[in-house]
């Protein structure tokens, strides 16, 4: 299993998913652009002192990962998917791609894989990234190990 942050824009809450994917276990890989430099001291803060048991991956372009990525399945995080996160089946290698905070992933990207949503309750459009990216992979974690 593997987290993707395709042109990732807020340095603490990369900061945050890395150390969630320090936590389980799970490589991290950026796609740039990205709106912050990896020295960034929010991004650090954010992710502790567990950066060293990160496997972060950078990839300088959508087409550089596609072609570097691991091998398995590829779910799209979307706000505007229907299929629930729980009803994919992540007991095979899985990789979680999830988009920018500001505008999600573009629909090029979008028509290629099965989309996924964390559902919400009405009025709310979307949820932190930090918050997603945990509830999407601990759900896949959940599946793996039962």
């Amino acid at each position: 299993m593997y987290v993707v942050l395709y042109q990732p824009e807020i340095a603490p809450n990369t900061g945050n998913i890395a150390r969630t994917c320090a936590a389980v276990g799970c490589p991290l890989h950026l796609i740039a652009p990205l709106g912050f430099q990896l020295d960034d001291r929010r991004l650090k803060r954010a992710g502790l002192d567990y950066w060293p048991q990160v496997e972060l991956i950078t990839h300088d372009s959508w087409a550089d990962f596609v072609q570097n990525r691991p091998p398995g399945s590829l779910y799209a995080l979307s706000a505007r998917a229907t299929t629930p996160c729980w009803a994919a089946d992540f007991t095979l290698p899985v990789g979680l791609l999830f988009g920018p905070e500001t505008r999600g992933l573009p629909e090029t990207i979008l028509r290629d894989y099965p989309n996924l949503v964390v559902p919400m309750g009405r009025g709310v459009r979307s949820l932190n990234l930090a918050v997603t990216v945990g509830i999407v992979l601990y759900e896949a974690l959940r599946q793996q190990t039962h």
